[in-house]
């Protein structure tokens, strides 16, 4: 199935797109690394002061660069359709890219879980708060998945097919 969807992929314009214009690769490359910047950049932050690092800094101010976060995330989406409607070979069959593609699915779902959670209570952290046990729990894991999927990416050509 994975095969006959990656002899598909390489038929689309998008693909010819992505393949027949040199520019389109870097500038893709170069947008995914500012899309990964904006969105651990935010969630990042957010993770690290609910495991109590920079605690006089209130929880609200953090919250107001989730749209940053979000943005860099559909950047990275868009871009990551173009690298695999580019070249689908590297990814299809790529045991790195299949678990960066759950570390991302996991991280949604630990977003999820903490918007349905605990999301009000962390909401209201003032200066020098501590953030409850079960958002400090899902910060530490959206840190170690975020972390993860950036490993993972990088390593997609080095370690892609050894697993």
């Amino acid at each position: 199935m994975l095969d006959a969807f990656a002899k598909w992929v390489v038929t689309t314009r998008l693909s010819a797109f992505v393949t027949g214009r040199p520019w389109v690769w870097p500038a893709s490359e170069t947008l995914h690394f500012i899309g990964l910047c904006l969105l651990v950049g935010a969630v990042g932050l957010m993770d690290l002061r609910m495991l109590g690092v920079a605690k006089r800094i209130p929880f609200a101010p953090l919250f107001r660069l989730v749209p940053w976060g979000v943005l860099g995330f559909v950047i990275n989406l868009v871009t990551g359709v173009l690298f695999l409607a580019g070249h689908p070979e590297q990814y299809v069959h790529n045991g790195a890219f299949q678990l960066k593609m759950l570390f991302v699915l996991l991280a949604g779902i630990n977003v999820v879980l903490f918007n349905l959670t605990v999301f009000r209570k962390t909401a209201t952290l003032g200066p020098g708060d501590d953030a409850p046990k079960g958002a400090r729990i899902m910060a530490a894991v959206s840190l170690f998945l975020w972390f993860g999927v950036m490993y993972l990416g990088r390593m997609l050509p080095y370690i892609g097919n050894s697993f």
